[in-house]
């Protein structure tokens, strides 16, 4: 296979991209022995790692694409080697020649859709606050509490918008002042930029910046990881600093200050899978085990790989476009967990993870074994 450039220019492309800590790679193995790849195929990170370091990286090649940047391997890494900061350029590389295998080709889809829509799936703009017409809820204003930021799935997606009517049910509720932006809002960026194309997530985040400061926003409150993930530690990249914070943060502190009150019974045993976004990338195991524990009848209960080894759901890293063929989706080794561990209701506060879980959950012989739940559904109930 040929290089499209010198093997010294590729290295330098690499590095100039934002992968310049390959180079401390010792070659260990770590990162294969943690990856989730790892049990559905054979797959190695350190290969991809050493050969960009010697500027061999071969850019057609499907492997670049099938790190889900779920963050087991920089967790365990001894030598800072930031594989998913590698991982990233050279898929800008790939996405600069317009390289895409076949499996990955939806991802200019998605591109081309965040570009003139603000969603991945081409929706009208207009359309994103329909979720939440029949539920009386304002757009943003200044004086509001907080500002809803659904984000793409949650406003488009059928299953998903059920989570969002739960969300606004809840902070009506608890007599929280909130308002969305409806169309306003655009995609967070946060995967595009993952699966490589750095000029749609700086168009989107630079459009929900602009949204943010004209309406006065200063506090964010996301149902996604993904949103919470960016909004926090990427969006600072522009100077800009909004508080940020994730639903199930929320829920524990309204709960504590008895703003909500949870009266209800919910007899279900549950077990809560930690996204990778939420859990690993950004620290937040105990809250919303905590919210859990707090609703009354539930029996939480944990399940293999757990918290800081939460296997990934495989939708991280643009992977949610990407076709995985069956036999390949760690959501399936996840649903096989939840049961194992005697649930009856996999929990979780991810689109994606819901998403995959949906589908995995689907596959099994009896699909009613098993609930997927987003956490505020589980609170809804016990209101």
């Amino acid at each position: 296979m040929e290089n499209v450039a010198d093997y010294k220019e590729i290295a330098e492309l690499i590095e100039g991209a934002g992968g310049e800590a390959f180079r401390r790679c010792f070659q260990c193995g770590m990162c294969d022995v943690v990856c989730p790849w790892n049990r559905v195929r054979r797959f190695s990170m350190r290969k991809i790692v050493r050969q960009a370091a010697f500027g061999m990286t071969e850019i057609e090649n499907e492997e670049i694409w099938r790190c889900t940047t779920c963050g087991r391997c920089p967790q365990r890494c001894p030598r800072d080697v930031r594989q998913i900061d590698s991982g990233m350029a050279l898929r800008r590389i790939a996405t600069e020649y317009g390289v895409f295998p076949e499996n990955v080709r939806p991802v200019r889809g998605v591109s081309g859709n965040l570009s003139t829509q603000g969603n991945p799936f081409g929706e009208p703009r207009e359309a994103r606050g329909a979720w939440a017409e029949a539920l009386g809820v304002r757009p943003f204003s200044e004086e509001m509490e907080i500002l809803y930021f659904a984000g793409c799935y949650f406003s488009y997606d059928s299953r998903l918008k059920k989570v969002a009517a739960a969300t606004a049910e809840i902070l009506q509720r608890a007599g929280v002042e909130f308002g969305i932006l409806g169309e306003a809002e655009s995609c967070c960026g946060e995967s595009i930029r993952k699966a490589g194309d750095e000029e749609a997530f700086k168009k989107l985040a630079r459009q929900n910046i602009k949204a943010f400061i004209d309406r006065g926003v200063r506090r964010v409150l996301v149902s996604s990881p993904h949103c919470y993930h960016t909004f926090k530690n990427e969006y600072p990249e522009f100077m800009v600093h909004f508080e940020v914070v994730h639903m199930s943060q929320f829920l524990l502190d309204l709960i504590e200050r008895g703003r909500l009150e949870l009266t209800r019974e919910v007899p279900l045993k549950v077990t809560f899978h930690d996204p990778c976004y939420l859990g690993r990338h950004n620290g937040l195991y105990d809250e919303p085990r905590e919210v859990l524990r707090r609703v009354p009848g539930v029996e939480l209960v944990e399940m293999a790989d757990n918290r800081e080894d939460s296997l990934c759901c495989g939708g991280g890293g643009g992977r949610i476009w990407m076709d995985t063929p069956k036999g390949e989706r760690f959501s399936d080794l996840r649903v096989a967990q939840a049961l194992d561990a005697g649930a009856r209701v996999l929990a979780t506060s991810c689109p994606y993870c819901i998403s995959n879980f949906e589908d995995s959950r689907l596959a099994l012989k009896g699909d009613d074994a098993l609930r997927v739940m987003d956490l505020t559904e589980i609170v809804r109930e016990a209101l």
